[in-house]
């Protein structure tokens, strides 16, 4: 009991996980609504021309994607590119990012500075173009300021300057200190001019601004801990440059440094901290290849690649270029695959660990508890789509192909007790997927996958339109049985579930296909199973998990959204997973019931209402004490319910966690409870 009591405690908090804040689920969006109601008239009158940077701000969205935090953080992300731009042309070695008091940021850069001197094609400073003007910058053409880039849009200090109250540039350059300061949108305020005199020697830029709350309506505030990870990323992508983090809004400032020598090969090392490794040793390759660009003039192309295997049975392959993380992957992932198949393949049969006739290893055989880290550098990637989530330059496939292939085969001949270690375990693992498939096998030819045979604890919703439809995954049949009989049948259907689900962090993969739970959830869905999960197939676009708002609920949820994290990524990648909010507390007053969802709220209700003691309260110990009524008026009613989308920012962060708190290592648990138990409030046990 004691040890059952432990297991629930490390892992108490992990429900939080990917927790995004607190949305009502509408049924129509009004601004789409007044749309449909608009007069179908179209000629010269409805064409608008947007001036300067007035098209940003009418639609910021097209430009940084969102005007949530995501948005938010990224105009930081724009700013920091340009420093990082710098510090790729051989001209920066440090970098500082600060949050100011009033949730201003600052990035100071000691870069050549942006030009002073006049523009001919614009007619204005430097600044003032880079700023003012939409697709200008050092990054176009031939001649310009950089060799590679990331932001190659041209848009990042001019947007940013478009979505902010006010924005002020010093430029250090040539002996000399110039300012502006940007207002209300990017209108100059105040003229570059000349404010003093430097050192010839100090060049750079600093650049502070404020974001327009009339933009970002959701918020204002900057997240430290994220602004934290992603320069510290930006440092492992970037070896040998000292990044500084700040966050000056507390009385005691928090200040980092991130600078790594081993680049890429220490965020491996980063990454796998917490896992029981094969070998110690990190997998490195690179190289650069020459491609011919206009007027018979060359660019290059670099490539890193470090990569190292733990006794775990998960895949981690993370690409970047130009140091965006390329989410989607691309050409350069596909080159990878090309080399790993190739070398590994053509290794295990001339030293006969694939015997004649065998099949070859898959790409999951030989990536099966590896973590790599993929980074090129390209002087014009042509990245899809705005947000620049998969590489499509093909070029770059023969190149990475080639890098990986020629170094990892080196690897494997000088260090022949390593590759037989490496083989043992890719054997290990096309084993086991052999095994894997024999057991879905016999379920589907017993029907437990079989996916024109839903499960029969599943009541199912009438709608056949996955938009609209819901499924929710229910702790305990007593609960399932309310939320049966008291759903939208037309929208909503109920998997009630029978006690805990296996941990699949640590189970074998032949067990977790046999769980019949786990079962009815991959049939229900209906999208499959990794590898070959098709998230366009699922029956769905809301799966949502309903527990208690206790432990053994946490615990549930989180072993849930564990095995959508290992076995349906996609399903969280597109925001389908969401959790409902079941009220803690009901008070009646008057014939009249208000319900809490935490203790904050019941104060207010108390005070609301000028409660006098002896006022009927219960609090939920679990769904089940709710009649059907009750359980759609407080969690399952569209108009009045409160859920959590489970989104996944960054994977990385996310692979760490899932790996730290339900893998077999107790002391990142360990670690994980001392630091958090501080925020448990009302522990149940």
């Amino acid at each position: 009991m004691a040890e059952e009591k432990k297991e629930v405690m490390e892992e108490i908090k992990v429900a939080e996980v990917n927790k995004a804040p607190e949305i009502k689920v509408s049924e129509m969006n009004k601004e789409e609504a007044q749309l449909e109601k608009a007069d179908s008239k179209y000629d010269a009158e409805n064409i608008q021309v947007l001036e300067g940077l007035e098209a940003v701000r009418k639609r910021p969205g097209m430009y940084i994607g969102t005007t949530s935090s995501a948005g938010l953080h990224h105009l930081v992300w724009e700013i920091v590119d340009n420093a990082i731009d710098e510090a790729l042309a051989g001209y920066c070695t440090e970098v500082t990012v600060a949050i100011n008091e009033g949730d201003t940021i600052t990035v100071i850069d000691n870069g050549r500075g942006i030009p002073v001197d006049v523009v001919k094609k614009s007619g204005l400073s430097g600044v003032e173009t880079v700023y003012t003007v939409l697709h200008a910058g050092g990054k176009f053409g031939e001649g310009g300021g950089y060799k590679v880039s990331g932001g190659l849009h041209g848009v990042g200090a001019s947007v940013v300057n478009a979505l902010s109250e006010w924005c002020e540039v010093t430029v250090h350059k040539n002996g000399g200190i110039y300012y502006i300061k940007f207002q209300n949108g990017g209108k100059i305020v105040e003229h570059l001019q000349k404010i003093g005199d430097c050192d010839p020697d100090k060049n750079g830029t600093t650049v502070t601004f404020k974001p327009d709350s009339t933009i970002f309506t959701d918020t204002t505030k900057f997240e430290y801990e994220i602004i934290r990870d992603r320069m510290r990323q930006v440092a492992y992508l970037n070896r040998g440059i000292k990044i500084i983090v700040e966050d000056r809004r507390e009385a005691d400032h928090i200040r980092e440094e991130f600078c790594y020598a081993g680049g890429i090969k220490e965020y491996v090392l980063f990454i796998n901290n917490h896992k029981s490794k094969l070998f110690d040793e990190v997998m490195y390759c690179e190289g650069n290849t020459a491609i011919p660009v206009d007027n018979g003039k060359e660019a290059h192309i670099y490539v890193e690649v470090a990569m190292q295997y733990d006794d775990g049975y998960s895949s981690n392959v993370y690409s970047f270029c130009n140091n965006v993380h390329t989410h989607e992957g691309g050409m350069h992932e596909i080159g990878f695959r090309d080399a790993m198949r190739r070398v590994v393949n053509g290794y295990a049969k001339e030293y006969k660990f694939l015997k004649d006739g065998d099949d070859d290893y898959t790409f999951d055989d030989i990536t099966e508890g590896l973590t790599c880290v993929i980074s090129v550098k390209h002087p014009n990637p042509q990245f899809e789509g705005q947000t620049k989530t998969k590489l499509g330059n093909s070029e770059v496939r023969r190149i990475v192909s080639q890098v990986v292939g020629d170094q990892l085969n080196r690897f494997f001949l000088e260090n022949p007790k390593l590759a037989r270690i490496i083989m043992e375990k890719i054997a290990t693992a096309a084993n086991a997927r052999l095994a894997a498939r024999k057991a879905r096998e016999e379920i589907r030819r017993k029907g437990g996958l079989e996916l024109n045979t839903l499960p029969g604890k599943l009541a199912d919703c009438s709608s056949k339109n996955p938009e609209e439809c819901e499924l929710y995954i229910v702790e305990g049949n007593s609960a399932g049985g309310s939320a049966k009989n008291g759903r939208n049948r037309e929208t909503q259907a109920i998997l009630p579930l029978r006690g805990k689900i296996l941990n699949v962090e640590k189970a074998q993969a032949k067990r977790i296909f046999a769980n019949a739970e786990i079962g009815n959830m991959i049939t229900a869905i209906g999208g499959g199973i990794d590898p070959e999960f098709d998230v366009t197939k699922i029956r769905y676009h809301k799966v949502v998990i309903m527990t208690d708002a206790d432990v053994d609920g946490s615990h549930i949820r989180i072993l849930l959204l564990t095995f959508f994290y290992r076995f349906m990524r996609p399903l969280i990648a597109n925001g389908y997973v969401y959790i409902a909010q079941p009220p803690l507390y009901k008070v009646e007053y008057h014939g009249k019931q208000y319900y809490a969802y935490n203790d904050a709220q019941l104060e207010n209700i108390k005070q609301k209402l000028k409660l006098k003691p002896g006022y009927p309260l219960q609090r939920y110990k679990g769904l089940g004490e709710m009649d059907a009524e009750q359980l759609w008026d407080t969690t399952m009613d569209p108009a009045h319910r409160k859920m959590i989308r489970v989104t996944l920012k960054d994977a990385i962060k996310a692979e760490q966690i899932f790996t730290d708190l339900m893998g077999d290592d107790v002391e990142p648990r360990k670690e994980f409870i001392h630091t958090n138990a501080k925020f448990v409030k009302n522990l149940d046990i």
